[in-house]
């Protein structure tokens, strides 16, 4: 399983969260606290909002502990909205095009989780992309394929709904498959403005998350950067967490969602 971290706020320059605390995400690419895996080592990623509508994008295959390119851009990138992605990969690839987080237009997402018995399903899944967005397509993974698919349930209107679709959908192939193994879901959406943060899984159990909002930004991670569980949040099991321009944050559960409709 993969570690992240998504933030929404005042400018910070990302090295702030994403290489200075304690339990930094570039530290947690190799002791990861509460994953399955502690090292995640197959990759990494950035993406950030600055002066142009559309997110920027640096990834690369080399683990995120090793890759002096990323501190140092770390150092000069300052963003009000960022996400920032550590992978250990499920079974595809490790390449740059199947490392996180994934943009689409002003969109960006990553997900740490897993599609059970992906291969047995993934042409099908694939199939119901429509070639538009497919075209986009740049890697082979089942994250990248979900986000795709939400973008086609109207991603762009309803996000929650989209994302509920898009495994509704994937989950109706994995039962005409006799596939066992889980879907779990825990991921992250922005379109610079809003966010929204999901923990879900057809088994009850997804990988963490927790979040914490202070006077000057949201921070969104799978692990708390400081090492420490005071001042964080965690978004219950099923819950979807909600970040839109002018409102309070709110943590809702699936029953107010449509998620439940996609077990």
């Amino acid at each position: 399983m993969c570690r992240f971290l998504a933030y929404h706020g005042d400018p910070v320059y990302l090295d702030e969260l994403v290489c200075a605390p304690t339990h930094s995400l570039v530290h947690q690419s190799l002791h990861a606290a509460e994953a399955q895996t502690e090292t995640n080592g197959d990759g990494f990623g950035i993406g950030w909002y600055g002066e142009r509508p559309e997110p920027g994008l640096y990834r690369d295959v080399r683990p995120a502990w090793s890759d002096e390119n990323l501190r140092s851009l770390s150092r000069q990138i300052r963003a009000r909205t960022f996400f920032a992605h550590v992978r250990a990969s499920t079974g595809t690839a490790t390449t740059r095009a199947n490392c996180h987080p994934f943009a689409h237009g002003r969109h960006l997402f990553m997900h740490n989780g897993q599609i059970g018995g992906y291969a047995r399903i993934r042409r099908r899944l694939e199939a119901l992309i429509p070639d538009g967005l497919y075209d986009a397509r740049q890697g082979t993974t089942d994250s990248e394929a979900l986000f795709l698919l939400a973008l086609a349930h109207g991603l762009d209107r309803d996000p929650v709904g989209a994302m509920a679709a898009s495994l509704s959908t994937a989950r109706g192939l994995m039962r005409e498959a006799g596939i066992d193994e889980p879907l779990r879901f825990t991921a992250v959406l922005t379109d610079g403005e809003s966010l929204t943060a999901f923990r879900w899984a057809c088994d009850g159990r997804p990988p963490s998350l927790y979040w914490r909002e202070t006077g000057t930004g949201l921070a969104v991670v799978s692990e708390p950067i400081d090492g420490l569980r005071t001042g964080w949040a965690e978004v219950p099991k099923g819950g979807t967490l909600l970040a839109r321009p002018g409102q309070p944050v709110k943590v809702v559960g699936p029953g107010e969602t449509g998620f439940r409709a996609a077990a």
